[in-house]
């Protein structure tokens, strides 16, 4: 064997060597924490072996090159010596992470994030917590430290005699082209597979249930992962535990007075149709309807963009992060959700979205929220209606969801997310020209699914369903350009048209003229269907004498209490506004209204005291 076939042969036994010890810390980790898993499984396994070769190989992509690199220097004692003790250390360090989690696991309730172990909090919690750890966990100290031993006495070494030749430029020209085609194969190993994007933290739920996902992953892979995004929120403490509840307390309790009705319920969230979008040509079905349905006539969309819709809608939380929920490094934090809730009633629950499987992430995101079933693009079963770009076309996905709906056991909540109003704006040939260009490039698009809209309506009516079934109609987020500046301050960037519709309740119509958010969709139909129940929602229900609405964008907190809209960045309010009377918020009244600021800041920031508090601490549920 040449020496750089043995070197070659040493990189590849260090580098299983990691992976069976990666093994056997997550048996260790699983039979640790047994009870707070689902039964191992083989998928868990396979799983967990494809994380594990992702975290291992980005780690060593450095000790590949210094094991490869052509040249002789590389088999000099000290260089060898220096390269294992280095390699010992590296992937040490990353292995106690595993350790760490193992105990910390059990109160957080998923794997650590290089967020979580850099928070400004873990300087305090650190020094108070470990001695207690180690006095209560002191077997899993000793497990490592045995570990670490035979590590180091389990790392092959270079021992066969090296017997130096001459590289000849041939040779070096070889051996330089084997080092990059054995970066990219570990950097594809790295980033899971030749998919269009690496695996992420969220994909752990292909592999297990949302109970196991902790066990596929592993900490140094969510580590890497967040190692470039900044979680975004911190702990803060701006009031005490007392004086935070009694000012805010996202626990919600429905207590009805009539039993449960049993209505099915779809939720339908349309591709940006904010109200810069309705209310002219394009719209003429979703303006009939809002004239049939209790209309929210100030509905706030929680995010400005689409994947911040999905668990704001479904699960009452909104998004006050730079990074979205889904895509953080809490995406599998334990949450309420509309389908849990109605799950627990017997409704069967289902998502629909017409794109690529895996787009927005919202495949594992329902799978998290404790769907049942998923359709995609994948699942599609009807006449061929691909716009070449994005996914199916809406009016095709919308009657492919009206007969799965008609398939399903009563009663079902579904929800369908719509695409063709997503850039590129692609609508059929044959409806090209049938439809008004409107103002902006979108807008011919928005025709469209308004006009799709209304052919599954036409379906829906006919269905034995129909008359038994609350329809809730929201939009994802506003979207760009238009030249009316009303939709372009902070308050006109977010609004969105919410509707409630029941076909078989003429009373459940008119124009509710409070604030009303994305988040409060979740609690306000468990509320109408009279289901009794406890929930973390950081809404509210549409019977509630509450008016709030609170976003974030870009640094900024936006907070709109009744008539009041207030701003808040960098730890200060930055202006307050009658946003009824000034529309166009030209006119800061913060120094001028000093106690209604007080009052809007104290609440906007046990908002965010509470948010911030139950994300980190996995406490988005009862």
């Amino acid at each position: 064997m040449t020496n750089y076939k043995k070197s070659t042969f040493l990189f590849l036994q260090r580098f299983i060597l990691i992976v069976l010890i990666y093994q056997f810390s997550r048996l260790l980790f699983y039979f640790i924490n047994i009870e707070l898993f689902d039964r191992f499984t083989l998928q868990n396994f396979v799983g967990g072996l494809l994380f594990d070769f992702a975290a291992i190989s980005y780690i060593n992509i450095p000790f590949l090159i210094a094991h490869l690199i052509p040249g002789n220097f590389k088999y000099n004692n000290l260089y060898q010596k220096i390269l294992k003790i280095t390699f010992y250390v590296v992937n040490l360090i990353f292995i106690s992470t595993n350790f760490i989690d193992i105990i910390y696991y059990r109160f957080t309730g998923r794997r650590s994030t290089f967020g979580m172990i850099t928070a400004k909090g873990m300087k305090q919690e650190i020094p108070g917590l470990l001695p207690s750890f180690l006095r209560e966990f002191w077997y899993v100290a000793i497990i490592f430290f045995i570990l670490s031993f035979l590590l180091w006495k389990l790392i092959p070494n270079l021992n066969d005699t090296v017997i130096l030749k001459k590289i000849t430029k041939k040779n070096y020209l070889k051996k330089s082209a084997f080092i990059c085609f054995s970066i990219i194969v570990i950097v594809i190993i790295g980033r899971g597979g030749l998919q269009e994007k690496p695996i992420k933290i969220v994909d752990g739920i292909k592999y297990g249930n949302l109970n196991n996902a902790g066990l596929v992953l592993n900490t140094p892979f969510t580590i890497l992962k967040t190692l470039t995004k900044k979680e975004d929120i911190e702990k803060v403490n701006y009031f005490s535990s007392e004086e935070l509840k009694s000012i805010y307390d996202p626990v919600i309790s429905i207590k009805p007075k009539d039993s449960a009705t049993k209505k099915n319920v779809v939720v339908l969230i349309l591709e940006s149709f904010g109200n810069e979008n309705i209310n002219h040509n394009q719209t003429p079905f979703l303006d009939s309807l809002i004239t049939k349905s209790y209309y929210f006539k100030n509905g706030f969309a929680n995010g400005k963009i689409s994947i911040d819709a999905v668990p704001s809608v479904l699960s009452s939380i909104p998004s006050l992060m730079n990074n979205s929920f889904i895509t953080s490094g809490y995406s599998l934090n334990k949450t309420n959700s509309i389908s849990e809730i109605l799950k627990r009633q017997g409704y069967k629950t289902s998502f629909f979205h017409g794109a690529f499987n895996g787009s927005q992430n919202f495949d594992q995101y329902t799978a998290v929220a404790g769907f049942d079933e998923y359709y995609g693009k994948d699942q599609y079963v009807g006449k061929p209606a691909f716009d070449g770009k994005w996914g199916v076309f809406d009016e095709e996905f919308l009657r492919f969801f009206a007969s799965k709906l008609s398939s399903f056991k009563q009663p079902f909540f579904s929800s369908l997310f719509t695409i063709s109003s997503h850039n590129p704006y692609v609508i059929p040939d044959k409806y090209k020209g049938k439809f008004p260009k409107g103002t902006t490039v979108i807008q011919e698009s928005i025709a469209y699914t308004d006009f799709a809209l209304r052919e599954f309506f036409k379906t829906a009516k006919k269905q034995n369903w129909y008359n038994n079934t609350l329809f809730v109609i929201t939009a994802d987020h506003t979207s760009s350009g238009g030249d009316n500046d009303i939709y372009k301050t902070n308050i006109g960037k977010f609004r969105i048209p919410i509707l409630f519709f029941d076909p078989s309740n003429p009373n459940f119509v008119g124009v509710n003229e409070k604030n009303f958010q994305q988040v409060d969709i979740m609690p306000s139909i468990v509320d109408y269907l009279n289901i009794k129940t406890e929930m973390v929602s950081f809404g509210k229900s549409y019977k509630s004498k509450e008016n709030f609405v609170v976003y974030y964008l870009q640094g900024t907190y936006h907070c709109i209490k009744d008539d009041y809209y207030l701003a808040f960045a960098n730890n200060q309010t930055i202006g307050l506004y009658n946003w009824k009377k000034d529309i166009l918020l030209k006119n800061n009244l913060m120094n001028q209204e000093l106690l209604r600021t007080k009052e809007l800041e104290n609440f906007l920031k046990a908002y965010i005291q509470t948010f911030n508090e139950r994300v980190i601490d996995n406490k988005l549920s009862i």
